[in-house]
């Protein structure tokens, strides 16, 4: 006998809400009705998969290991039902794709217009993060693709090429380098450096780009921006150098601030901006076709 479908949605919601309650309510059903189906589960397995506490439910290793196996069932589970509806219709009905913050607001206003233009049925759900987040939410199945920028770690998924994106330096409008026509990065280091707060991929993409070691904690001369407005306008206030992308740049985003902005000197200073999804996704297909419209949108 193996598990269902069902047994395994109850596992996954038990492990997304601690509780056979709030778990229950999500899956619409009463938690007796949740709870027979975990244990059900159990029976099927041969062993527990959850410890019932004072503060809720916790996992056993057996769980956990369920719980990982049961979104990658899930998820191809869910591609099958999508890949039935959208046969012969790509890029028709629901399509939920991530976009990482450094790129969405400079891309997205020019892509999505063209995108309804072409695939008119298309139910866009958007979702922005960081790529480490969107990456996770595509491998559970929470995501059918998800526009990204490498440099990263793309092992398990499948990826097509948008554009390539120049890396720029970026100074106060009255900075000595202004006056340069290319910089090097060594002639930033003397400058307080501004950087996006850790876990944004463009921060470890311009370090390493410049061949730049990340700061450690507390680190002088190091400060840390939520987002790239918010960056550009602490670059434009004087407050140090920093590093922006070209197609950032190019959206307006120093319009109207202090600050001047230069090709850097080194090689590889670029970021590659693609359209990811989850290897043996049946969404592929539409991942290829979305990248197509991106890049004419370009």
């Amino acid at each position: 006998m193996l598990p269902t479908l069902r047994q395994l949605q109850y596992l996954k919601l038990l492990s997304d809400h601690g509780s056979f309650s709030r778990a229950a309510d999500a899956a619409h059903v009463t938690q007796p009705t949740l709870s027979a189906g975990i244990q059900e589960l159990e029976k099927v397995l041969g062993a527990a998969v959850v410890e019932r506490a004072r503060t809720g439910v916790i996992l056993t290793p057996v769980g956990e290991e369920a719980v990982r196996r049961a979104k990658d069932v899930l998820a191809r589970a869910e591609d099958l039902v999508q890949a039935a509806k959208s046969a012969g219709r790509p890029l028709s009905g629901r399509f939920r794709l991530g976009v990482i913050p450094t790129v969405a607001p400079f891309l997205l206003p020019k892509a999505l217009p063209l995108l309804r233009q072409r695939y008119p049925k298309l139910k866009l759900f958007l979702r922005e993060d960081l790529t480490g987040k969107l990456v996770a939410a595509m491998k559970a199945g929470a995501l059918d693709a998800a526009l990204i920028a490498l440099p990263y770690d793309t092992t398990g998924l499948e990826i097509a090429p948008v554009t390539d994106d120049e890396l720029l330096a970026a100074f106060p409008a009255n900075h000595p380098l202004s006056a340069e026509s290319s910089v090097a990065p060594a002639r930033m280091q003397g400058d307080d450096l501004i950087l996006l707060e850790d876990g944004h991929c463009l921060r470890d993409q311009a370090l390493g780009a410049c061949g730049m070691e990340p700061p450690k904690a507390g680190d002088e001369g190091v400060f840390a921006a939520t987002s790239l407005p918010t960056l550009a306008q602490m670059v434009g206030a004087g407050l140090g150098v920093s590093f922006l992308p070209a197609m950032a740049v190019q959206a307006g985003l120093i319009d109207n601030l202090a600050v001047t902005v230069r090709p850097l000197d080194c090689a590889n200073a670029r970021r590659e901006i693609v359209v990811a999804w989850r290897s043996g996704s049946s969404r592929g297909v539409e991942g290829r076709l979305l990248a197509e419209v991106l890049r004419d949108a370009v």
